[in-house]
């Protein structure tokens, strides 16, 4: 069998060029891609209708307080027992495996991730499955470039393929699945990429509306056309929406610390989770799964909908209850949504960031009438759609392309445009990092549009790490230093007492005018000859703080010591990540 797969590869590599499988696959990675993309929709459909009709229907209302843990604790379970590994927050492992792992996603990730967050989502877990199904397609063309023996370089490319090709695929919105991959993993734009990417995301967008037969996700039964006199409103909603993502960003990432830090046993967490998802459930019904429905309701003029079946139902449906209600489903929806992860489900932040953003909208248009000052609700509600998205993922452009051909809107690009960009704007001013980046940067290991800083990321300390140097004792005399220094081709020498703890250092230049005077070989020691080193770093420092270590010291070899005990590593010189930081441009570079 090895043989024969060895014959294939040396087949594929002799007939079909580079560029070509390249094309082949993104066209395959569409393909699969779109499947993925389809069989979890239809198994999250699956899972609900049986909950609504054997459960809810039989049982009333006391199924959506249940139903939730129940999914969050199959799940749970289905990660722990089976997976054994952690597929939660899918973005940013994609991010991970670009910038640290060689582009090189575990296999299971082409499933597990479907698995997991169809019982999730479909028991009522109030998160979205676009991140798993992202995860998913990225898997998909990471390993299909693993089995055709492709370079790093191009199996980056096919993970933004998977990328591309999934959202395009779940979303039927191929220009999404492009501008996502660029913006938000962070690819370069280039005439090698462009095309792949594109084959990839409309092949999925393309079998995902021959599966369904919907020209767009989010159907309007009516819309209005825009009014530049609206202009100063969508940017007063533009500043709102960047706020409420400052809002979500830093709410869901402590939320998400507590959850962690303060409870361990899986157990715990699915008793935590599924009792918090359930209460708020009950409260607030909307909160119930991805909550697109609700999202049809806002914009379609059927925002009274969204109140029925909660017990604030009881205080009636005037628009100050209404609205009051709604605000207070914008609060909630970061809880319910970590109580859902946190207790062990699995699912994205897509669809979350999309249901507070129609919210937000909605109330800001629905004040406004209600303060005399007519404007178009559902217009509002898909701008604050597109905001959201925008200053969550800090992609601007992906909110913009993604709510015109979820909705069919490409009369609305103006607002979309002047929501997403000052929504941007405003976020970047209090949070430099998206939710999906913020973990990686906070590590230095985030792979970025700079290209100086993606390539530093790419480097890790032990490939630039010297351990060939003679190293003193403290006690050595300068006699029995200058015969090391016959024997060595350098010209610093460490110096460790027993404990292998770095004291300093000796320079061939600090010794150079007392080595040939034989008179002082006893007289002085290792200990009075050495000098402290400019900076000394450890084993888990960043490159990039490598250099601006270099920097500011001025020094052209520092030593490195374990992060843990101190002991001595080696050295690093500049030289040497010169060597290798060429070594990755040219990998990186484009053919």
């Amino acid at each position: 069998m090895s043989n024969f797969y060895d014959r294939v590869i040396e087949w594929r590599e002799k007939h079909i060029s580079q560029k070509n499988i390249v094309l082949l696959l993104s066209l395959l990675v569409g393909v699969i891609s779109a499947a993925a993309a389809i069989v979890l929709k239809e198994l999250i459909h699956l899972i609900r209708y049986l909950v609504e009709t054997y459960l809810v229907a039989e049982n009333h209302y006391i199924w959506y307080f249940i139903s939730p843990m129940i999914g969050i604790a199959l799940a749970s379970l289905f990660v722990y027992y089976i997976v054994r590994d952690d597929i939660s927050h899918g973005i940013t492992k994609i991010l991970y495996a670009i910038s640290q792992r060689k582009s090189i996603i575990k296999l299971h990730n082409m499933w597990s991730s479907i698995v997991g967050s169809s019982l999730t989502i479909g028991f009522g877990g109030s998160v979205g499955a676009e991140a798993p199904i992202v995860l998913t397609g990225a898997a998909i063309g990471s390993n299909l470039a693993k089995l055709f023996r492709l370079d790093q370089k191009t199996m980056m490319l096919m993970i933004g393929c998977g990328a591309a090709g999934a959202v395009g695929g779940i979303f039927q919105a191929p220009i999404a699945g492009l501008v996502f991959t660029l913006e938000v993993l962070m690819m370069d734009l280039t005439m090698t990429s462009v095309a792949p990417l594109l084959i990839s995301s409309v092949t999925a967008a393309a079998i995902s509306f021959l599966h369904s037969h919907q020209t767009s996700m989010f159907e309007l039964v009516s819309y209005e056309s825009f009014s530049y006199a609206n202009i100063p409103l969508y940017l007063g909603l533009g500043f709102i929406c960047g706020l409420v993502s400052l809002y979500f960003t830093r709410g869901m990432s402590g939320l998400e610390r507590l959850f962690k830090v303060h409870i361990r046993s899986i157990g715990a967490k699915i008793i935590v989770g599924g009792i918090t998802l359930g209460l708020l459930i009950f409260l607030f019904p909307p909160l119930y799964g991805e909550g697109y429905d609700v999202i049809h309701q806002l914009i379609n003029g059927e925002a009274a909908l969204t109140i029925e079946n909660s017990p604030f139902a009881r205080l009636g449906t005037s628009s100050w209850v209404l609205l009051g209600y709604l605000f207070l489903v914008l609060l909630m929806k970061i809880v319910a949504s970590v109580a859902t992860n946190g207790g062990g489900g699995v699912g994205g932040i897509f669809a979350p960031s999309l249901f507070m953003g129609a919210i937000v909208g909605f109330i800001c248009a629905h004040t406004l009438n209600l303060m005399g000052w007519p404007v178009p609700e559902s217009n509002f509600a898909l701008a604050g759609m597109s905001g959201l998205m925008a200053g969550v993922m800090h992609a601007p452009l992906t909110g913009i392309f993604l709510i015109a051909e979820l909705t069919g809107s490409y009369h609305l690009f103006m607002p979309l445009m002047i929501v997403s960009v000052i929504s941007y704007l405003t976020i970047i001013l209090f949070e430099p990092h998206s939710l999906y980046t913020m973990r990686l940067a906070q590590k230095g290991e985030l792979l970025t549009h700079n290209k100086d800083r993606s390539i530093l990321t790419l480097m890790h300390l032990e490939n630039v790490l010297e351990k060939d140097l003679i190293v003193l004792t403290p006690k050595m005399t300068l006699g029995e230093l200058v015969k090391v220094i016959a024997t060595s081709s350098r010209n610093i020498f460490p110096v460790v007492n027993r404990n292998g703890r770095l004291m300093g250092l000796v320079l061939l230049d600090e010794v150079r005018n007392i080595m040939f005077q034989p008179r002082l070989y006893n007289r002085f020691t290792v200990d009075q000859l050495m000098t402290s080193p400019p900076a000394i770093l450890t084993s888990n420092t960043p490159m990039e703080k490598v250099m601006e270590t270099f920097e500011d010291t001025g020094a052209w070899n520092l030593p490195v010591v374990d992060g843990n005990n101190k002991k001595y590593l080696g050295i690093v010189s500049k030289s040497k990540i010169f060597s290798n930081y060429r070594e990755q441009l040219v990998r990186l570079s484009d053919e």
